[in-house]
This record gives structure tokens, sequence and C-alpha cells, in this order.
């Protein structure tokens, strides 16, 4: 009787190596890619691991893009969300125990002998942060590269080509479309609902929140009462597929200049 084999398949992940895969890897694959997403509502329907799913998959295509010069670190999957507190299943990490977090990740690391680290993240509310350790890790780590990059933010063609309303973002067009394309399954066509799509969908205290800068901080719960930003129903899997390929070709652009550095 013939057997089937049972031998390991070469993975990028990092937490399916064995300390010795690990310990050549540091060599071989030089950069670490760490996914960081949130744990936070995204309306009627989306699930709130949504930023990290997008993440994750996007770390994956990007690993499998650079073809073994870089591996994939853990997940960050709960991240900074206080402003969508008011809507029910809601985890959040403060600023700075989230910093907490990616520093020991980092250092782990650091001490493993990797130098180049890269968090993806699909949650813009990690890039202050993300920013701020940026800057700490100068001093701290001073022989350590540390990038950082959102998702959406890299595709900005793409996302205007879905022609978005006036008002769009968390849980609009643009996510809803990378969740079609990346993880359908997960995705409650019947229940998604538009949210806040125009201004005049907001109160003044809104209004001026979304005009960049000065930077106003304002709860998702006064932005939209159902916490979406955008029409979510006109999204399609090819905006998102259109999204996701330009992210992950910038990306991993990015990190064969950054080896060749």
């Amino acid at each position: 009787m013939s057997s089937v084999s049972s031998s390991p398949q070469h993975s990028a992940r990092l937490g399916e190596m064995t300390t010795l895969e690990a310990a050549e890897a540091v060599t071989s694959s030089p950069v670490v890619i760490l996914p960081a997403g949130a744990f936070e509502q995204h309306g009627p329907g989306m699930p709130m691991a949504t930023d990290t799913l997008r993440a994750e998959s996007v770390v994956d295509l990007v690993a499998a893009e650079l073809g073994g010069r870089a591996v994939i670190g853990p997940s960050l999957p709960v991240g900074v969300s206080p402003h969508h507190l008011a809507f029910a299943g809601t985890v959040t990490l403060s600023t700075t125990t989230f910093a907490a977090v990616v520093r020991e990740y980092v250092d782990s690391l650091y001490r493993h002998g990797w130098r180049k680290i890269l968090v993806v993240t699909g949650h813009g509310g990690n890039n202050a942060t993300l920013s701020t350790v940026a800057q700490d890790l100068l001093v701290t780590r001073p022989d350590l590269e540390f990038a950082w990059t959102p998702l959406t933010a890299l595709a900005p063609e793409a996302v205007a080509d879905m022609r978005v309303g006036e008002v769009h973002g968390h849980s609009g067009e643009a996510e809803t479309a990378q969740m079609l394309y990346l993880a359908p399954h997960l995705v409650h066509n019947d229940l998604l609902t538009p949210g806040s799509t125009a201004t005049a969908d907001l109160d003044p205290l809104s209004r001026l929140s979304r005009r960049g800068h000065p930077a106003l901080a304002v709860s998702y719960d006064r932005l939209s009462s159902i916490g979406v930003l955008g029409d979510p129903r006109r999204a399609t899997a090819a905006a998102g597929q259109a999204i996701v390929d330009t992210a992950v070709s910038r990306i991993v652009s990015f990190v064969k200049e950054w080896l060749d550095a």
C-alpha cells in the first residue's frame, strides 16, 4: 500500500517554522513582515477582524512575490480602536499598550538577528502609534531598520476608479471591495448598508473632523449611526482585487529596493 508523504512544506510563516529553520531564516530571509489590524466593528455586514484579515492576506501575497526573502512574523490582531467602542464587540488597546507590543515583538526579533522589520497595517487607527514607534527605535535600536505602511492608502488610483462618495472610508466601498475579493464568505451582502455618504449627513463637529488638518478626533458613532462611511453596496470583488494588487506591487517594490540598499 502506498502512503501519502507527510513531509512538511516550506512556509514563509515564522510560526510554522522550527527553531532551526528560524535560525536559518535570519540570513536567508532578512526581512520580517508583521501584519497588524484591529478587532472592531465594521458595520452590519463585515466581521470584527476585517482589518487583520486584509493585512494578513496582503502580507501572504507579498511574501509569495518575494520568493523566500521575507518571513511573516506574528500578527498584531488588536489595534488602537477607542473611536469604535460605542459598537458591540469592539476590543481596543491603548496607544501605549499597542506601542509596547510592537516594540516587544521587535525586540524579540532583533535578539535573533533580524534588522529589517516591516509592519503592514490594515487599520488606520494604528498609524500614529507606528509612526511614534519608528521615531523611538531610531534612538533605542539605531542599527534596526523599521518600516510600516497602511494598505488602502497605497492604491489611491484604484479607489478613485470606484467613484466613491463624498464621504467614504471605514467599512465603505474600498474596504468592502477588498473583503469581497479576499474573504467573500465573511461578507454579509444582504446586510451591507450605506452610512454617511455626504458632508450634509454629518453634524458640524464631524464635518470639521473630516477636513484633515488641524486634526480632530471624534467617535465613529458620531460620524455614522451604523459605523459606516460610504456605501458598501457599490463594492465589487474586481475593485477589491485592483486595490490589493496595487498595494502588493508597491510593498514588494519597496522591499526589493530595501534589500538592495
